[in-house]
């Protein structure tokens, strides 16, 4: 039986579409994916969400990924402002969940910065009863030890837990560790594959 939804943050109960927030800054389409290789595809992007790099780290591990782009990386990460979006499902959803008796958890791969910077698309953190940033944990996903750490931390039993994520690799590594856990696709999706696991 169900008793806890473990839920990533970015494209699942936020957005984080980093094309559409390089592009607003007046970027074309191939500056864009070269920013994108140098930055958040970048494994360097993972250890910043782990939170071991400092913010101006960051920059310079990002800059050494395309030093002709320089200027354009510093320009685009100055503020992580609209980084990450609201969905107006988020709260309600959670609401519900919880309503009907459910432990509602968030673990997600998550810079200090944009924490601070996002918070007004993040709403929906108060509403939840806790979780795991990676950045405060210095563990990312799909590392099985943040997985670990969320089960010990809240005393949860992995059967009794799902987890969502829009990422495949992260959904593969909770179910190596136990948990029931699918990729979200969108939320009338999830909440189908919720209905399959005893989740109503």
């Amino acid at each position: 039986m169900i008793k806890t939804i473990i839920f990533d943050i970015g494209n699942v109960l936020a957005g984080f579409d980093w094309r559409s927030f390089y592009g607003k800054q007046g970027y074309d389409d191939a500056m864009v994916a070269r920013l994108g290789r140098a930055t958040v595809q970048s494994d360097d992007w993972k250890e910043y969400d782990r939170g071991c790099v400092s913010d101006e780290g960051m920059i310079e591990l990002f800059v050494e990924n395309d030093p002709e782009i320089e200027n354009e990386i510093r320009t685009v990460l100055a503020d992580f402002h609209d980084l990450v979006t609201r969905y107006d499902y988020a709260i309600p959803w959670i609401c519900e969940l919880k309503r009907k008796g459910y432990q509602v958890l968030v673990l997600s791969n998550f810079s200090d910065k944009a924490l601070k910077e996002c918070w007004s698309a993040l709403d929906f953190l108060p509403y939840v009863d806790g979780g795991i940033l990676s950045f405060q944990d210095k563990l990312i996903k799909p590392m099985p030890e943040i997985y670990h750490l969320i089960l010990g931390r809240y005393h949860l039993k992995a059967e009794e837990c799902v987890f969502l994520d829009d990422t495949q690799a992260n959904v593969d590594a909770a179910k190596k560790v136990g948990l029931h856990s699918f990729r979200f696709v969108n939320r009338q999706q999830a909440e189908e594959e919720l209905k399959k696991l005893g989740v109503e």
